[in-house]
């Protein structure tokens, strides 16, 4: 009998890693979990902790360590504490990280899976965004494998032909649109946080919920893309396709254009990146294509989502200039759900951050390695955008 597949689940807690471990139970995939880690939802990862029995338990927040010893006592689940706690559970050699850590806070622990050679399941977009090429040849030299997560990634890496892979015209990533598809431009500078994080289709956290919103998920997807896939900026395109069904379309040179198409579920790139290159039976959703009618597409409204071009400028210029747009993004974005800024706010502080980064020279290049040239410039655009955020305050 084949031994189970050792796994890490980063960011256990959120949408991904839940996701993550009810596909696993409901497949009943052949697995040891090392370990859960999560950032301060101590009750839920305790909870997950008792019914996974994994080897270690990880709250990012040391303060809670005392709490999650106490949730776990008498269990034989070991408990850690701390950012370097969760960088090591990451890098022990597992067979399969799934790597679900929102922000740029996943970045360590991510680069650390790579580093020991497991297999990553990618869902967390900033590591690509802020060190994308040094991640993929860590990954490369190690022996392991990136393998995208996001369900639009998901879809390009299962209908990319590696043959012709010098034949892709243009790879298309779909777009929901978000709550705000229809709104008028007024509308979405009264938008509240409420609003933004109602998704139509996903379910998923705050931030990610408002990245969608803003349609800068689909910039940071854009720049993912262009790193995954070895794509130039002019020629990934975004499309509008409210169902999600079709999660992204690849276009060849001979005319022709493959397309994945699923329900909206994580749970089926979760599995599809589980497997690869097999498939994981498992009970998933099914489509009725003849029940919905019709799939519909629309161009995105560049002038009332302003974050596409943002990204696709960032990625244009290269260096940690994608880095830092999604530094200045984060804080953004957490000023808006703290009431503290108006929704089209925050594509404006992104572009008044990145405007002055260039104009100072405040793109940190050339540190020794990845990870530190990837965390001063996300130090650095962060002081930034605190500033810009402030003059944005001091004007409403």
């Amino acid at each position: 009998m084949s031994k189970p597949r050792t796994i890490v689940v980063l960011g256990s807690t959120g949408s991904v890693g839940v996701s993550t471990l009810d596909l696993l139970e409901q497949s009943g995939a052949e697995v040891e979990i090392l370990a859960l880690t999560a950032g301060r939802n101590v009750a839920k990862l305790a909870e997950q902790a008792l019914k996974w029995r994994p080897r270690q338990a990880v709250i990012g927040d040391e303060r809670l360590l005392p709490e999650l010893r106490e949730r776990l006592s008498g269990s034989g689940v070991g408990c850690a504490a701390g950012a370097a706690a969760v960088v090591e559970a990451a890098g022990q050699g597992a067979d399969w990280v799934m790597s679900a850590i929102v922000g740029a806070a996943g970045l360590p622990p991510t680069l650390a899976a790579a580093r020991a050679g497991s297999v990553v399941a990618l869902a967390n977009k900033e590591s690509l965004v802020c060190a994308g090429p040094a991640l993929l040849e860590i990954a490369r030299r190690a022996g392991g494998t990136i393998i995208p997560v996001d369900s639009e990634h998901s879809a390009i890496f299962q209908v990319l032909q590696p043959a012709c892979a010098s034949r892709v015209a243009k790879l298309i990533l779909t777009a929901s649109g978000g709550p705000f598809r229809t709104w008028t431009r007024e509308a979405m500078e009264g938008a509240t946080p409420e609003q933004a994080v109602a998704h139509p289709n996903w379910s998923m956290g705050a931030k990610i919920s408002v990245d969608s919103a803003t349609m800068m998920n689909k910039g940071l997807e854009m720049i993912e893309a262009s790193y995954l896939f070895e794509t130039g900026p002019d020629r990934i395109d975004v499309l509008v396709h409210p169902q999600s069904i079709i999660h992204s379309m690849v276009e060849y040179e001979d005319g022709s254009t493959l397309a994945q198409l699923g329900a909206a579920d994580m749970r089926t790139p979760i599995a599809c990146a589980f497997s690869w290159p097999d498939r994981l039976p498992w009970p998933a959703p099914r489509m009725d294509l003849a029940a919905m009618g019709q799939l519909t597409f629309e161009a995105p409204d560049l002038e009332r989502f302003p974050a596409i071009d943002l990204a696709r400028s960032a990625l244009r210029a290269g260096g940690m200039a994608p880095a830092a747009m999604n530094a200045a993004n984060e804080l953004a974005v957490a000023a808006f759900l703290d009431r503290r800024l108006g929704f089209l706010d925050i594509a404006r502080a992104v572009s008044e951050t990145l405007d002055r980064m260039n104009g100072q020279g405040d793109l940190a290049e050339g540190a020794d390695d990845a990870l530190e040239t990837a965390m001063m410039t996300d130090a650095s655009a962060r002081r930034v955008a605190a500033q810009v955020l402030t003059g944005f305050q001091s004007r409403s």
